[in-house]
């Protein structure tokens, strides 16, 4: 499996403050798969360390004022270069950030608060159809088969399902076209 992530997963120091984001669950991932690191930010021409940055109205702004905006799209368009042509099967990506949050975000008032929404890379590459996944979603990948995290509703219909097996062994659902 080919898995595109965030570098700062990987333990590339390449976070706005000159650190990283290590994560087990991705080191493993590179123990056992072919990984692709990407840094948005650094790709879009931004220093690290850098001033922290935050998606204002639309628009990428660090918090010292300056529109960063066009770095942050031209790394994200380098990005979907890159997935366009190596063709990964996943990419897992950082949470919240402002290039790669997939679910979420800061809302652009600096304040830690956050607001449903993807990224810009995060955005740009599910619109062209690449599967992205928050980092925190990842179990792991057994077999080729991608493990995440359940949301409520997918573990309250799980857990129908594995009951009525319980009572019912070898049940079937049968699917109707409408």
């Amino acid at each position: 499996m080919k898995i595109m992530v965030s570098a700062c997963l990987a333990g590339e120091n390449c976070k706005y403050n000159g650190g990283n984001n290590r994560n087990e669950k991705v080191l493993q991932l590179m123990a056992d798969h072919e990984v692709i690191t990407v840094c948005p930010e650094q790709m879009g021409g931004l220093p690290t360390p850098r001033v922290p940055s935050e998606i204002v109205d639309g628009v990428v702004t660090a918090k010292d004022g300056r529109i960063v905006d066009g770095e942050f799209r031209a790394g994200a368009a380098r990005c979907l270069e890159i997935a366009r042509r190596e063709k990964p099967d996943l990419i897992v990506l950082q949470s919240r950030s402002p290039s790669c949050g997939v679910k979420q975000r800061y809302d652009g008032t600096f304040t830690g608060t956050l607001v449903d929404g993807a990224g810009v890379t995060a955005q740009l590459l599910m619109q062209n159809g690449f599967r992205c996944l928050d980092v925190e979603e990842l179990v792991g990948i057994h077999e080729g088969i991608v493990i995440e995290k359940l949301r409520l509703e997918e573990k309250e219909l799980l857990k129908f399902f594995l009951y009525r097996e319980a009572e019912n062994p070898g049940w079937q659902v049968r699917w109707r076209e409408t």
